[in-house]
This record gives structure tokens, C-alpha cells and sequence, in this order.
């Protein structure tokens, strides 16, 4: 894209308001506020091996798993990026036991909640290898100018107003849907602006990739394992084998599979019961941007989207993809 071409993120977001349900401006000052977290995080990810942010705390976070230094800081960069808009009443984050609610006068009127995984696949970040971060946004649907409460947050899916995602790797990419299709905005680092770079974004029906973390092979329910072995097959008519593709970090994965057409999976397992992957904080927002870019987005039996959440950490199975992979894999779990 040329420089007299560039459109900047908040010049997008004013000339599409009409996409956001409730267009008085609120959607601006809502990623306004992600778009300055995801560039102050962005610096420091830079820094990295030159400043004291690599390796963990020696704290575990509410999943017992250890907190990395950069999941600490991302977290408390975007809750302060946030709590200083008004729109927004409170927020969940996979970072902590319990959500905030934002309860300062200017939130007084906030309508919104968002729920976040501030800094997904942070442990790759000590050996440079791409993380992101995940939000998403919904309307309260207890009454303004109180308190939020967990049923705020504990909304299926289908009720976003938006989600989005922003990618750290040899470039940052802020991509977001609020139900009109999916935008990509790449950062400039001369000019410290997020620039249109991937308009309208459709996944491919179909894709030769499949991510999937193969070393807890034995642990796959056998429909799972079926599928693999069906992935690793000779069949030019579907271009079997399938490649492996697996990060480690959900954005970086979900986002190549987005572009280039592909599966991702992460099922139950004897180590995982439940699945891995946090339903608020990973799921919904990516399953969101799944269908808006044509894909599909299951737990391998029901759209994840229509899953009423129970709790703020709830895990869960995640096939998400190209819509001809994942209804592939769904016969597979089905036998």
C-alpha cells in the first residue's frame, strides 16, 4: 500500500462506525484504547534480551500456571489503558482469579465489558518466536451506572459486539471484527500508526495446514487421532498429506490458518479433561473472527459460540479453521 494510499486504524473506524450495533463513537475509544496498549506492550516485546521482562515471576497465575514477567506488565498496561475510558465497566482478564469492575465516576454510564488474554504464548517471547494478545467486547446486561457482576460476563459468544487480536512478530498486526467482516492493521514503526494492510480478510474453505500440538498424541480422544492419521494420508483430490504447522502461540497459528487456509486443534485429553483453551479469553473472540472470515469454530460437536459460559476460566475443546477442515474433523470425533 502506498503511503498516499495508507488508511490509519482510527480513520477506519470513523468512516465504518455504521459496523459497530451501537455507533455514538464508543467503538473508537474502545480499540483507541487497545490500539495504545498493543503499541506500549509492542515497544517492550522489542526490548527483549536488553531489558529485565524475560523469563517468569515467581508467582502462578489463577490456572496455576507460572506468570511470565511480560504477562504481568501486558496485563496491568491493558486494565490501565481501559479503565481510562469511560465505556468500559469492567474487565476479566485469563491473568486473574476474579474480574475488576471499573467503578470511578467517568464509568458511570459505561455500557461495555471486555475480556482478555493479555499476552497469548508468552513463554516463546524469551526465544523471539511471534506472541499476540486477545480481547473481547460485549455489552452489559446488567443495568448501567452499577456495579458490573459476573453475569456480565458470562455471556455465549454470539453476543459480542466485537473481538479482535493483535499479532508481535516481524510486524504487528491489530486484526478485529465487530460482525462486518474482518480488518488488518499492520503497525508502522517509523510513524507509530496502525495502517489498513488486510481489508475484508476470507478464509480459505479449504487448506493443506493443520496445527496441533502432536507430542500429547497419546492423550487425543481416538476420533482426534483418527483425523491426524487421515491429515498425514496420500490423497492428491484433497491434497493429502496436510502440512503441520504448530507455534505454540494461538494468534500466530489461528492467523496463518486464517490467511492461508488450515486447522487448528486443541481437544480434550487425559492431561487436558476439558480442553486447554480458556471459552471467554481465547475462544470466543478468535471463534467471532473465525466465522466472520468464513471459517468455523467448534468445541467438535457444538459451535463455540453458543456455549453458555459457566465460569471465568472455563476450558474447552477448539477446532477452529477453514470450514471444510473443521467439518472433516467433526465426522472424525462423530466415528
Amino acid at each position: 500500500m502506498s503511503a498516499a494510499r495508507a488508511i490509519t486504524l482510527g480513520e477506519y473506524l470513523v468512516e465504518n462506525q455504521e459496523m459497530f450495533p451501537y455507533a455514538k463513537g464508543e467503538l473508537t475509544a474502545l480499540l483507541s484504547a487497545i490500539r495504545l496498549a498493543a503499541k506500549v506492550v509492542n515497544r517492550e516485546i522489542n526490548k527483549a534480551g536488553i531489558a529485565d521482562i524475560l523469563g517468569a515471576t515467581d508467582d502462578d497465575n489463577v490456572q496455576g500456571e507460572r506468570q511470565m514477567k511480560l504477562d504481568v506488565y501486558a496485563n496491568d498496561v491493558f486494565i490501565k489503558a481501559l479503565r481510562q475510558r469511560g465505556e468500559v465497566a469492567g474487565v476479566a482478564s485469563e491473568e486473574l482469579e476474579d474480574f475488576i469492575a471499573f467503578t470511578d465516576p467517568i464509568h458511570s454510564n459505561a455500557k461495555y465489558i471486555v475480556a482478555m488474554d493479555p499476552l497469548d504464548g508468552s513463554s516463546n517471547v524469551d526465544v523471539n518466536v511471534s506472541i499476540g494478545t486477545i480481547f473481547s467486547i460485549y455489552r452489559r446486561v446488567t443495568p448501567v451506572g452499577t456495579p458490573v457482576q459476573l453475569e456480565d460476563f458470562l455471556q455465549p459468544g454470539s453476543a459480542q459486539v466485537a473481538a479482535g487480536y493483535v499479532i508481535y512478530g516481524s510486524s504487528t498486526i491489530l486484526v478485529y471484527t465487530t460482525g462486518h467482516g474482518v480488518h488488518g492493521f499492520t503497525l508502522d514503526p517509523s510513524l507509530g500508526t496502525f495502517l489498513l494492510s488486510h481489508e475484508s480478510i476470507r478464509m480459505p474453505e479449504r487448506g493443506v495446514i493443520y496445527s496441533i500440538n502432536e507430542g500429547n498424541y497419546v492423550h487425543f480422544p481416538d476420533g482426534v487421532k483418527r483425523y491426524i492419521k487421515y491429515c498425514q494420508e496420500l490423497d492428491p483430490a484433497t491434497d493429502r498429506p496436510y502440512t503441520s504447522r504448530y507455534i505454540g502461540s494461538l494468534v500466530s497459528d489461528f492467523h496463518r490458518n486464517m490467511l492461508k487456509g488450515g486447522i487448528y486443534i486443541y481437544p480434550t485429553g487425559t492431561k487436558s479433561p476439558k480442553g486447554k483453551l480458556r471459552l471467554l479469553y481465547e475462544c470466543n473472540p478468535l471463534a467471532f473472527i473465525a466465522e466472520q472470515a468464513g471459517g468455523r469454530a467448534t468445541d467438535g460437536f457444538q459451535r463455540i459460540l453458543d456455549i453458555k459460559p459457566e465460569e471465568l476460566h472455563q476450558r474447552v475443546p477448539y477446532f477452529a479453521g477453514s470450514t471444510a477442515m473443521v467439518l472433516e474433523a467433526e465426522g472424525f470425533l462423530r466415528g
